[in-house]
């Protein structure tokens, strides 16, 4: 799964402290989320998140009809291409019928091994290289998301647009030459093109959440929900390839598919705006500007000998003014609106317990702290569990069950649980992270590890159920954590940096996926339950720690907090005691 597809918000607040206690009060900034890994200087010190390549256009010199169709083309585009690398559970049994890597089996178990189950059995070696493709992919997702978040932020999202759909026409064509020419080996290749084509087209769309500030909230959650959904699209192809009797081969989807790559394209020149659309930021400094009266009057007002003209002229000036601010509000809300959706965020802040803790500290620094360190270990190692249950779900539990066709059974509600489950769940997920602090999200991302670590151990079909539909809430739930903890722990300000490293090493240690692959079909000889077992220990381990961590730093966080505000108020008291001495001895200098 991609840790670049799961955010919560795509702006928010940064608390800056002073450089000294000398400097004065801390400052809050409103940023603008970026992905940049790359950004100039240390990216602590910036109002904004990025600048962007081109000037921005005002969202509403665009028609709301237009801008929604943009947004629905974003959705759709997503739904089609952005997470179909993570359907692999779906396509891998035809892979399998189709016999692909099915020369690296022995001649006698190569062709006809069914077990109890009505689809062939890979041999090892087949099942490790198919296995390979997943993780190959799984790693240029995330790895690539350092690449996609530079390219947005120095050429804008069109570029990206153009690069997806180049990279899904590659990858669709390659995997169709791959199954009709048997001397190219194009699989790996492709599913690594696919997953790019996912990236670039994903990552960029929450931009245009821009489109309309006021729901801001919802074209992220429907552009991360379609994301999700895109899981179900080899799952699609598999029911038409089963329903044609096997007759609709993968050569021909392949090629077919590579159409969405074109229409990617065309839709992208066609109905995509192409610049972006005003930040949240950038629509309050307008209104600031557009609601100074002062601007009414020009320079040039003094060359105009009729007083009358003079107020004619201020006066259309002032409409022109006032029709902006107007249009501005529609967009972002009037005064009333705005100050709740602050309110809000100071509500989401206090609730998280740890707000502001490493804002204003360079990303450098940042890295070095615990706060980073956890974060990471806990991530890379769940990134790696969840993946190998992916890859791996039929095979687990054709092992632990003792039937393929009980591991079927479990694989194809897989198959339906993982783009239903993340769609389902993402509504809900916004809700949950802003209303609960830190340090209880992570005690229940802790619990979920624990629930399917117990779950996947058992040699039962019911927690096999289980543990899909554990998986299935939890996957997009821990994704859309890591984010939300990014944004509340180290900022806006450093967030493409410190997401990205994550991302990236997350991304690389998906490589050991291989390793696990070699040892459950050696040593372990496809017993799945002692890795199993020793991620959940792990991870539950680590998921402890964190929270413990999170909970006792929190505190401390909030009494310094505390002891600054009383030493603040102090301070004002002093003051004030000192002018009105001041005021009484210049009284009494006055009398005498």
């Amino acid at each position: 799964m991609s840790l670049a597809q799961h955010v919560t918000a795509n702006e928010g607040i940064d608390r800056v402290p002073p450089d000294s206690e000398e400097d004065g009060a801390e400052e809050i900034l409103w940023r603008t989320l970026s992905y940049d890994a790359f950004p100039p200087g240390d990216g602590a010190a910036r109002a904004y998140a990025y600048e962007p390549p081109v000037a921005p256009v005002a969202a509403y010199k665009v028609s709301a009809t237009r801008r929604a169709v943009q947004v629905g083309f974003a959705i759709v585009a997503c739904w089609f291409a952005a997470g179909i690398v993570y359907g692999f559970a779906s396509l891998k049994p035809v892979l399998i019928e189709e016999g692909v890597y099915s020369d690296l089996c022995p001649h006698d178990e190569d062709e006809e091994s069914t077990g109890d189950g009505r689809e062939k059995l890979p041999c090892a070696a087949q099942d490790m290289r198919l296995n390979l493709l997943f993780v190959a992919a799984s790693v240029a997702t995330n790895t690539s998301s350092l690449i996609a978040g530079w390219t947005l932020d120095r050429y804008g999202r069109r570029h990206c647009y153009v690069i997806s759909g180049l990279f899904m026409m590659a990858g669709s064509v390659l995997m169709g030459l791959a199954f009709q020419v048997p001397a190219l080996d194009g699989y790996l290749v492709a599913h690594v093109l696919l997953s790019l084509g996912g990236t670039f087209v994903f990552v960029p769309s929450f931009q245009l959440a821009n489109a309309f500030p006021r729901h801001s909230g919802m074209v992220v959650a429907l552009v991360t929900g379609a994301f999700d959904g895109s899981a179900a699209v080899f799952l699609l192809y598999r029911l038409a390839w089963e329903a044609s009797g096997r007759a609709f081969a993968p050569a021909r989807f392949f090629f077919g598919y590579a159409a969405v790559g074109a229409l990617l394209l065309a839709g992208e020149w066609a109905v995509m705006p192409p610049r972006a659309y005003h930040s949240t930021p950038e629509l309050e400094r307008k209104i600031g500007w557009v609601r100074d009266a002062a601007r009414d009057a020009h320079d040039s007002d003094e060359d105009v000998r009729s007083e009358r003209e003079v107020r004619r002229r201020r006066s259309l000036r002032a409409e022109r003014r006032l029709s902006k601010l107007e249009q501005i509000e529609e967009l972002v809300g009037d005064e009333a609106q705005r100050e709740d959706r602050v309110q809000q965020e100071e509500e989401r802040q206090q609730a998280s317990g740890i707000w502001g803790v490493l804002h204003g500290v360079p990303a450098r620094r940042q890295m070095l702290t615990p706060w980073f360190v956890f974060l990471v270990l806990l991530t890379v190692l769940q990134m790696l569990r969840m993946n190998y249950f992916i890859a791996t779900i039929r095979g687990q539990y054709r092992y632990l069950l003792k039937s393929e066709r009980l591991a079927e059974d479990i694989n194809h509600f897989f198959d339906v649980a993982l783009p239903v489950g993340g769609v389902f769940a993402t509504p809900f997920i916004g809700l949950l992270l802003n209303r609960l602090s830190v340090a209880t999200a992570s005690a229940v991302l802790t619990l979920f590890i624990v629930l399917i670590g117990v779950l996947n151990c058992l040699p039962q079909l019911w927690a096999g159920y289980g543990t899909v539909v554990a998986f299935v809430l939890f996957r997009p739930l821990y994704y859309s954590a890591v984010s939300d903890f990014a944004t509340k722990i180290f900022g806006f300000g450093t967030f493409g940096r410190i997401y990205g490293t994550i991302t990236c090493l997350s991304g690389l240690v998906n490589f050991a996926q291989s390793g696990l692959d070699a040892l459950t079909h050696g040593p372990l000889e496809g017993d799945p339950t002692p890795i199993n077992a020793a991620m959940a220990v792990g991870g539950t381990i680590l998921g402890i720690v964190f929270t413990a961590y999170v909970v006792i730093q929190g505190r401390l966080f909030r009494r310094r907090l505390q002891q600054k505000e009383d030493a603040d108020r102090v301070q004002e008291r002093l003051e004030l005691i000192r002018e009105e001495r001041e005021a009484e001895e210049a009284g009494y200098g006055t009398i005498r």
